[in-house]
C-alpha cells in the first residue's frame, strides 16, 4: 500500500494503471480513509476503494450509481482513471468516457489516498503519471 502524505477531501486523481497478471487480478485505489495504521486481521483500509479486480475494474462498493460499465477497461493495457471527489458525490471517467456518478460518501470529510497492488494474489500492476489536485 502506498499512501499520501497528508489527507485530502475534495480532490482529482488521475492515474494511468496496466495489470500484469492475465487473470484473477486484483488492486484498488482507496481513498478518504483516517487510519494510517491497518491492523493484522485487516491489512486494508476501512473506507472507500476504487476496485481495479478483474471484471469490477472502477467499483466503489456502498456508493450508489458507483458500478461502471466492464467494456470501458482494457485488460493488459494500460487504462486512464479520473476520479473526482467532491462533498459526498465521486465520479469516475475510465478511458476518457464516463464510468459512474454515485452519491453517498459518509465518513471522514478528508481522509489519505492510496494505491494499493495486491502480490502474489493478485498482482503485479504497474501505475504512471499519477495527478492529484486538491
Amino acid at each position: 500500500l502506498v499512501q499520501s502524505e497528508q489527507k485530502y477531501g475534495d480532490f482529482v486523481l488521475e492515474l494511468d494503471w496496466k495489470n500484469l497478471k492475465q487473470e484473477k487480478y486484483d488492486s484498488g485505489i482507496y481513498f478518504r480513509y483516517d487510519e494510517t495504521m491497518m491492523t493484522p486481521k485487516s491489512p486494508w483500509p476501512p473506507r472507500y476503494q476504487s476496485n481495479l479486480r478483474q471484471g469490477d475494474e472502477g467499483n466503489v462498493a456502498g456508493v450508489k450509481g458507483a458500478k461502471p460499465r466492464p467494456d470501458l477497461v482494457k485488460p493488459g493495457d494500460w487504462n486512464h482513471f479520473k476520479l473526482t471527489v467532491r462533498g459526498a458525490t465521486a465520479e469516475l471517467e475510465i478511458n476518457g468516457k464516463p464510468a459512474w456518478k454515485g452519491e453517498g460518501l459518509e465518513g471522514p470529510k478528508e481522509g489519505f489516498i492510496a494505491l494499493q497492488a495486491e502480490v502474489p494474489a493478485g498482482g503485479p500492476f504497474r501505475f504512471r503519471n499519477i495527478y492529484l489536485t486538491k
